[in-house]
């Protein structure tokens, strides 16, 4: 029997002040690698004085370097150092979980997400947008590059990446059941309406919650609750029609969606849109962004608006009401076919290519 893989699996994004649907796609992944025969898994991060919060903490012991950010992707970034072996000891392949590239002298597998901070730069801070601008052109000398959708993938081949390293490996979904009780209290405990309809996801322009907000402001008897992490930029007024809940942890997340009316979703760009695929498996109808990853998670379960019209957006809503049963049906069944198992073989399956593509 072949000895198993080690691989070094950056985790530095737990420890960010916002570290949002990446990082819990990171940590799903990595919480099934620990479990395989055939993968050792040295999780690898700057140097912290505290553990992240709870619902980010790692699936295992973190091996420091001596740095932590800002630094840390500075110098990956500048100088392709610290290593990440400083921490790891000897390794047969890197995954960096985020597009800002470890330095490592071993086979390199990067995750890249999404490339929205190349097409609307405005939506994000100017320090962010010039950090990973650099670890992206970094990223064209990984051996392999794993990107959660088409969308994506396509727009890395726009920017001239090699579509013979890039991999399509989808997120999957995780829904624990949810009993009556759990929704009721769910329900007292937010203060909820009756009837609302749910956004998920950090609170940030390209979530497009102005327009959402506007779309449901006409909307008689179904007020906008937005649960998610503050972020940054421009969001709508709080007022009568728009409540922010701010972080809802996983135990109580659940029981909202269940809760909802309707799951709108009108991105204005997205890497993947794991609130989609949670939304449907929780079984709520969902309204989403036409075009791109969001209609491809979508896979014909959703209402598809244009997330720059509020009109079209509102029609949404009104098509997902009178449309439920029809909708919530489909969606569980998308919501079935995006398996974290599958998630995680098809990454094993891109070590191993890394390897083979870095001895050639």
């Amino acid at each position: 029997m072949l000895p198993p893989l080690r691989v070094a699996y950056t985790l530095e994004q737990c420890w960010h002040d916002v570290p949002g649907g990446t990082t819990v796609a990171a940590l799903e992944v990595a919480r099934r690698l620990v479990e395989r025969p055939d993968v050792e898994v040295i999780f690898v991060a700057g140097r912290h004085a505290v553990a992240p919060s709870p619902p980010f903490e790692p699936p295992g012991p973190v091996r420091q370097l001596a740095i932590a950010r800002p630094w840390l992707y500075e110098t990956w970034n500048r100088f392709g150092r610290p290593r990440v072996e400083r921490a790891s000891g000897p390794i047969d392949v890197c995954h960096s979980t985020l597009a800002i590239p470890a330095g490592t002298r071993a086979p390199q597998v990067i995750t890249v997400h999404d490339v929205a901070f190349v097409h609307h730069p405005e939506r994000f801070t100017r320090h962010g947008v010039r950090v990973m601008r650099a670890g992206l052109e970094r990223c064209r000398r990984a051996d392999r590059i794993l990107v959660p959708s088409r969308s994506t993938r396509d727009d890395l081949i726009a920017l001239g990446f090699p579509d013979d390293r890039l991999r399509v490996v989808p997120w999957g979904v995780t829904a624990h059941p949810v009993v009556p009780g759990h929704v009721d209290r769910v329900r007292e405990r937010y203060t909820l309406p009756e009837r609302f309809v749910l956004s998920v996801g950090t609170v940030e322009p390209r979530k497009n919650l102005p327009r959402l907000a506007a779309a449901t402001a006409g909307s008689r008897g179904l007020p906008l609750v937005v649960a998610g992490a503050p972020g940054w930029g421009d969001v709508p007024d709080g007022g009568s029609d728009v409540r922010f809940l701010g972080f809802v942890p996983d135990d109580d997340l659940g029981a909202l969606y269940a809760a909802a009316t309707v799951f709108a979703y009108p991105s204005l760009e997205e890497g993947f849109g794991m609130p989609i695929a949670e939304a449907m498996a929780y079984g709520a109808p969902v309204v989403t962004s036409r075009g791109g990853a969001t209609e491809e998670v979508a896979g014909g379960a959703a209402v598809l608006v244009d997330p720059l019209d509020v009109d079209s957006i509102a029609a949404g809503l009104s098509q997902a009401v009178a449309d439920r049963d029809r909708l919530v049906e489909a969606g569980h069944r998308r919501a079935a076919a995006l398996d974290w198992d599958v998630t995680v073989a098809a990454t094993v399956a891109a070590y191993h290519e890394a390897i083979a593509e870095a001895s050639r």
